[in-house]
């Protein structure tokens, strides 16, 4: 009998064990709304019910199911907030304006159903909006398959709560932006396209370099372009003549746009000054969503990678100690966004030939030669890790070998690689074609990005005089021994992509090299 009762408790636990764990987690209350400066009524729960909105009918448990805009300064704020929303980038459209514009002009004589319903337009609209400017309006994840950021969390019905409560609404849309410097910037940068007039000026063809002293029609309103956008400023006679000024006009234009500044005009300058102030205003607006897609705050210690700009910036405690030239992936083999952390730096690196090299590279040109690997230093195994000879590989099973290729300075990766955690198989490394460093469009990797002078970079982030000297890099170096060694102060890697910002009353913009502002602008406003 006792032995039978100890079976069934058994059984009691376990169930309720069961239960337990699959039972929804109960959402923690959120602090009661008590209205104190404004008249407030009941709201029948269908109606908030048919917003489909969880977070609405979270909210409104905080005041008992009943209004709270009763007062006039509070509805001023948020409608201005909604109303002035495309300052922020953002579309006044997503937030029916005009609906709560025409409930405001008649809100006197409002039945109670109509101000329930307004109460709610409020509330609902304003979450939305500061959702909007702390995380986005779209989600990367599902635009992007190469994108891997940090999920960013925000208790936006908590947050609205303390604010309404404490009358700190203007503090709470501030605080929730992101705090990075190029937001701030790109933010200036709309400000200051806005002001620019409308621009009606003829498309320029591209036929044939322009160097000065040039004569060539286009130039009229090549000047044109450029007094618009004051990188030439004055009366100008706007002539066929490739004249001085003209020639550092372009150069400022061209420096702008990370262009070589050296006042040839060909296809690139052409192409930049082809785009429309409409065109860069939305340019800015896409560069402002994707900030609010990264995270608010940086790690103390970080390398950033902008990815359009082709560089790299070592940044520790808030004061920039490295600056590089980087390499990127080309636009068929996209180097991802993502956000990680540096672990490890490997000297005189193996690399291992991936699969879409191996299929879109290594096997063509096998076809072609069987020596292709041989030359390269490249060896291959078979599945026992044995050599196999490139006369025995077989051509129709490329992927049952593995093909690695011996450290050395001609090495893919160069002579070093910084580890850090990913889904992609990417790093940071040398090359050995360090002669793209001297290109202005280094967009050329298969999808890892290649640094300039990286023994110099490991030396300063292993931060050891002692055990990792220039003198000892440079001995590993010459054995061609593969080391590796941990990167033990934590850095942060950004590894992400921004194609405008301003700097000094100008407006800064980098070559669109995926092609992803103009989408992205064009999904924002769908």
């Amino acid at each position: 009998m006792n032995k039978l009762y100890f079976l069934l408790l058994l059984c009691l636990f376990i169930s309720c064990k069961k239960e337990n764990q699959n039972a929804p987690q109960i959402q923690k209350p959120l602090p009661a709304i008590v209205i104190t400066d404004a008249k407030s009524i009941s709201i029948d729960t269908d109606l908030i019910n048919s917003f489909k909105s969880k977070t609405l009918k979270q909210f409104y448990l905080s005041s008992d199911n009943k209004t709270i805009w009763g007062n006039p300064a509070k509805r001023s704020y948020i409608l201005s907030q909604l109303k002035n929303s495309e300052e922020l980038g953002l579309n006044p459209n997503d937030y029916r304006i005009k609906k709560m514009e025409s409930f405001e002009a008649r809100f006197n004589i409002l039945t109670d159903r109509e101000l329930a319903e307004y109460d709610l337009l409020l509330t609902h609209n304003f979450e939305k909006y500061v959702i909007h400017l702390y995380e986005g309006k779209l989600n990367p994840k599902y635009l992007y398959g190469n994108w891997a950021l940090e999920d960013k969390s925000f208790d936006v019905n908590t947050a609205l709560v303390k604010s309404f409560i404490r009358n700190t609404l203007d503090s709470l849309v501030q605080n929730i932006q992101p705090k990075a410097q190029t937001y701030k910037q790109l933010l200036k940068a709309l400000k200051l396209i806005n002001s620019f007039p409308e621009d009606h000026i003829q498309s320029i063809a591209f036929t044939e370099k322009i160097t000065l002293k040039d004569t060539n029609p286009s130039l009229v309103n090549i000047k044109k372009r450029l007094l618009y956008w004051n990188d030439m400023s004055g009366d100008d006679s706007l002539t066929t003549i490739y004249d001085q000024k003209t020639f550092e006009s372009v150069k400022k234009f061209q420096s702008r746009h990370g262009l070589p500044a050296d006042g040839v005009i060909g296809a690139s300058t052409v192409h930049a000054l082809n785009f429309s102030k409409e065109k860069r205003k939305h340019q800015i607006i896409a560069n402002l969503e994707r900030w609010r897609w990264y995270p608010n705050e940086f790690s103390e210690n970080y390398f950033i990678v902008n990815i359009p700009d082709f560089s790299l910036h070592v940044v520790e405690n808030k004061d920039t100690t490295a600056v590089r030239n980087v390499v990127v992936g080309t636009s068929k083999r996209r180097t991802p966004v993502l956000t990680s952390t540096l672990k490890s730096i490997v000297f005189n690196p193996t690399w291992t030939v991936p699969p879409t090299i191996l299929k879109e590279d290594v096997v063509p040109a096998m076809k072609r030669n069987r020596n292709y690997l041989k030359n390269k230093n490249i060896t291959i195994y078979d599945t026992a890790g044995h050599v196999v000879d490139p006369a025995n590989w077989n051509i129709n099973k490329p992927r049952k070998y593995r093909y690695i290729q011996s450290p050395g300075y001609y090495n893919s990766l160069g002579l070093i690689k910084i580890m850090f955690p990913n889904n992609y198989s990417v790093y940071l490394h040398d090359t050995n074609h360090r002669n793209y460093f001297e290109r202005s469009n280094r967009s050329l990797s298969s999808g890892c990005v290649r640094v300039e002078n990286p023994l110099e970079l490991a030396q300063h982030i292993l931060d050891d005089s002692k055990n990792w000297s220039k003198e000892r890099i440079d001995t590993i170096i010459a054995s061609k021994k593969t080391t590796t060694t941990k990167i033990t102060k934590k850095y942060k890697l950004y590894q992400w992509y921004w194609t405008a910002w301003s700097e000094k009353n100008e407006l800064i913009f980098r070559y669109d090299v995926y092609d992803l502002d103009e989408d992205l602008y064009s999904k924002l406003r769908n």
